[in-house]
């Protein structure tokens, strides 16, 4: 009866703004606009206060270190599923956060695609070349410094299937250094790997979680060997603390 709730309720909070936001974003822009923002600041929170309702799924989102973040800054962190979208939407309310994705996550995810796509997220061309790609995050940089909003980058570039930390690529993320020139928060996250499809996330809902964490801040990094450094070392950080996470029981902070 649980399960059907939940989907019941998560459904009837998709669905209106989904089918609102399709409508809106290719007639009038600042609508969408509104809706996306109604979107993470309002079903963002509501989303994983259904799943703790209903299926005793926790959100853990850790406050150690945000009374030191910059007043700009760039978040990295690992990437496990599709669901770590708001996962920072929630944990970071009082913030604007953009993502780095590929550009398939703008078309056809309900929710999610308009959203990304209204509020000017960097969605770059699967098929694009690397000059091409880094011309789409140059632009993306100066334009959430303009803004001060906050670019997430996942620098594995694809969501693992166990949940272990994959090989960082370094390009991507020395480009947006180099075109915010803004200090650089590593976070960790763990639990979006266990509902990265339909069948994991019926079975695994039910008292599992979700964390967040940010576990360093670097000052602005300045040279090619600085951002190598940063990703070395973020990269042990986010797989250390993954593997005390799950030593923990799933409902224990």
């Amino acid at each position: 009866m649980s399960s059907f709730l939940t989907i019941l309720c998560l459904f009837s909070m998709v669905i209106p703004a989904s089918l609102a936001n399709i409508l809106a974003y290719p007639v009038c822009k600042k609508l969408s606009v509104r809706i996306s923002d109604y979107i993470v600041k309002v079903l963002a929170p509501r989303l994983f206060a259904i799943l703790y309702t209903y299926r005793k799924f926790h959100f853990f989102g850790y406050e150690q270190k945000k009374d030191e973040l910059p007043e700009n800054f760039i978040i990295i962190a690992n990437h496990q599923s599709l669901l770590d979208i708001p996962l920072f939407m929630n944990f970071l309310r009082d913030r604007e956060v953009r993502f780095i994705a590929k550009d398939t996550l703008g078309r056809h995810i309900p929710l999610v695609s308009e959203m990304l796509r209204a509020q000017e997220h960097c969605l770059i061309p699967r098929k694009a070349k690397p000059m091409e790609a880094m011309r789409y995050i140059s632009d993306f940089g100066k334009r959430v410094v303009e803004r001060k909003q906050v670019p997430i980058l996942f620098p594995e570039g694809s969501r693992t299937r166990d949940g272990n930390v994959g090989k960082f690529f370094s390009a991507g993320f020395r480009q947006l250094t180099e075109s915010t020139g803004l200090p650089v928060v590593v976070c960790a996250l763990d639990g979006g790997w266990r509902l990265r499809d339909l069948r994991k996330l019926v079975s695994n809902l039910k008292h599992g979680s979700y964390r967040v964490k940010i576990l360093k801040i670097y000052d602005a990094p300045k040279t090619k060997e600085e951002c190598n450094t940063i990703l070395e070392e973020s990269r042990i950080l986010m797989q250390q603390q993954i593997e005390y996470w799950r030593q923990l029981p799933t409902n224990k902070k």
